[in-house]
């Protein structure tokens, strides 16, 4: 658990943006499991950050942004948007060694930096881990026919088009696995005990529930993708699926 001096307010505030945009209710249970602090701590930030003007809580318990929060909530989750890309396009870091220093960096992004950030980069195009600036709720990604690797239908082959970043162990599980953005893979089986065995250029694995739903897929046109390699290079058939994150 990390000590509460360590999370500022923009840790809160993006958690907090976040959330709301992948359709969640945003409770203080929620926010000390995103950012690994106790219940006493979160009850101590939320206080400061109402004092503030940047949160609100409802009656049932039930925090909203205001528009003050959700504007530094936006632009602390664009500079971190922002560093990801810049340590993997320019400084040519791997997309899954790059999410814990965005989140150390982001609070240091002055904005004559990120302005020139912006003006190299652009501000619309993808993290390495293919997600936007906020993240989107199932539904609206569903509605664009994507689907977690959890919800995958057997025997059919897909392309990944983003990983969920808010676990750095995960995203090295899955970097190890030979899961990666623009990876091919085969859905082999989804199994009774919640997880799923695919196909990948390195081999077989099954992964269980949590990388299941962590990772998002767009189906590939038949005749594609058996040869297609993404950036991932992994070990077979990681797991027994027992244990399998």
């Amino acid at each position: 658990m990390k000590d509460s001096i360590y999370v500022s307010k923009e840790n809160y505030l993006k958690a907090i943006l976040e959330a709301e945009a992948e359709g969640r209710q945003v409770i203080p249970a929620l926010l000390a499991h995103w950012l690994e602090v106790s219940a006493p701590a979160v009850t101590m930030a939320l206080k400061r950050l109402k004092r503030d003007g940047l949160v609100q809580v409802s009656a049932d318990g039930i925090v909203h942004l205001t528009s003050a929060g959700r504007e530094t909530a936006y632009r602390t989750a664009l500079r971190h948007h922002l560093v990801e890309r810049m340590l993997t396009e320019i400084f040519g870091m791997e997309w899954h060694e790059i999410h814990e220093e965005a989140e150390r960096l982001e609070h240091a992004v002055s904005p004559a930096f990120e302005a020139k950030l912006k003006e190299k980069l652009g501000e619309g195009g993808a993290c390495p881990h293919g997600n936007k600036v906020l993240p989107e709720s199932p539904a609206e990604r569903k509605r664009r026919g994507e689907t977690p690797l959890s919800e995958a239908v057997e025997g059919r082959r897909y392309t990944v088009v983003s990983l969920d970043e808010r676990d750095p162990k995960l995203l090295r599980f899955l970097r190890t696995t030979g899961i990666g953005p623009g990876q091919s893979l085969l859905v082999r089986t989804q199994n009774y005990d919640q997880t799923v065995s695919i196909e990948l250029p390195t081999g077989n694995s099954i992964l269980g529930r949590p990388a299941g739903e962590a990772v998002w897929l767009r189906p590939e046109k038949q005749g594609t993708g058996s040869r297609k390699q993404g950036s991932g290079t992994g070990a077979k058939d990681q797991g027994t699926g027992n244990g399998a994150p």
